[in-house]
């Protein structure tokens, strides 16, 4: 048999060996995908209307301007939590110049800012005399997200047994925090706190972050706070990371009116944020006020098998070794090592061979994650002529403006 002959065999024993490892990894990692987006059994029940359930939490949220009526609200005995507004992307400053309307217009924003922070501490020694656990959220606005943390830390003051939340109303970061910036939120609050905030926003974003949770790998194990106002939620789910919810905003102003509503609170008008907790009362003071991040889905590959170089596939040292994998595995960090290592292995020692320029830096991994981005750019516009992304909160906020 000639050189060259035995060569080509044993260079294709080496791709069709190479070609079944990688067809083993990719069924591996489709089959866990797929199992990780199936529903908890056990949690199934709380997609659909849980708020019926006699036995099921529940926690009210408001801002400066819903009015509470403590002593009726507190004969609700299903009613565990209260979280309320704290900070609005930075605070306004304090010292006032200019002209006289921007200068008026300047005062006014801090005598705002005053009296809502003022509000917020007299509800926070309310609700906690009437033995209600206590949380604070953020609305998260565009850019500087170290100084929104730390403005945060300053209105809410929280204590070790309160919730933090941060809000991101909608995935636009002309509007609101980008993704971005709120990885880097979160990280400070932890930074300065040791504690994790929870994320609430809507389906919609939910699943944009679920989908590229390699990409917000906080955002993406924060416990969730979900805003959706459908009697079922079980098909829409984001999944992801995400068995289940820690809190589901179903009631606003948005589905709450005087004819209709999922659920009225004594002592609030119809503008008040329900929410419901998959648990009992009891399930949610044990586990209250969160603060950690919830386990990752991704870990379904301990090690990969590393490509035998062609120089040792000839001479017969071929023993198959495995390198480590950093957990959770990410494909785009997966992708990006195993070209490198056929780069390195395969064609880098066959003269005049290079590998093919590629328009995605990360291979599959870069292409699948755009594609899925158009897509739910494409989803996201559809949705909003179809649910609500914004709550009630908001929406009456800006009418007060």
């Amino acid at each position: 048999m000639a050189v060259h002959d035995q060569i080509s065999i044993t260079e294709d024993r080496l791709l069709r060996g190479l070609a079944s490892i990688f067809h083993r990894l990719a069924l591996a990692a489709l089959t866990a995908a797929w199992a990780f987006h199936l529903p908890t059994p056990a949690l199934a029940s709380d997609f659909s209307e849980p708020w019926k359930k006699a036995d099921r939490a529940l926690v009210i949220d408001a801002y400066e301007y819903n009015s509470i009526d403590w002593q009726k609200l507190s004969g609700d005995k299903r009613i565990v939590g209260f979280i309320n507004k704290a900070s609005d992307g930075l605070a306004p400053p304090y010292s006032c110049s200019g002209e006289e309307t921007a200068y008026r217009l300047c005062k006014a924003l801090w005598k705002r800012h005053a009296v809502a922070r003022e509000l917020f501490h007299t509800r926070k020694v309310v609700a906690k005399a009437l033995g209600l656990k206590w949380g604070a959220y953020h609305l998260a606005r565009p850019g500087n997200p170290i100084e929104q943390a730390e403005n945060f830390l300053e209105f809410a003051e929280p204590g070790p047994d309160d919730l933090m939340a941060i809000d991101i109303e909608e995935n636009d970061p002309t509007k609101w925090m980008s993704l971005e910036d709120a990885e880097l939120f979160v990280r400070h609050i932890f930074l300065r706190t040791g504690r994790y905030p929870i994320l609430y926003t809507n389906g919609t974003t939910s699943r944009h972050i679920a989908d590229n949770r390699y990409r917000y790998r906080l955002l993406s194990r924060l416990p969730l706070w979900y805003a959706r106002y459908k009697p079922e939620i079980g098909i829409h789910f984001p999944k992801g990371n995400w068995r289940g919810y820690s809190l589901w905003q179903f009631s606003a102003q948005a589905n709450c009116g005087k004819s209709r509503c999922p659920y009225r609170v004594a002592g609030t008008p119809n503008d008040i944020d329900v929410n419901v907790a998959p648990m009992d009362a009891a399930g949610l003071r044990k586990i209250w006020p969160f603060g950690q991040l919830i386990e990752s889905t991704d870990q379904f590959m301990v090690n990969v098998p590393v490509p035998i170089a062609r120089d040792d596939g000839l001479k017969g040292e071929s023993r198959i070794t495995y390198a480590s994998v950093t957990y959770p595995v990410h494909f785009d960090k997966l992708a990006a090592t195993l070209r490198a290592s056929w780069n390195n292995a395969v064609l880098g020692a066959v003269p005049g061979i290079k590998a093919p320029a590629s328009r995605y830096v990360d291979g599959m991994a870069e292409f699948v994650a755009l594609r899925r981005d158009q897509m739910m750019r494409i989803a996201d516009r559809d949705a909003a002529r179809l649910d609500p992304v914004a709550t009630a909160s908001t929406e009456a906020d800006r009418a007060q403006r």
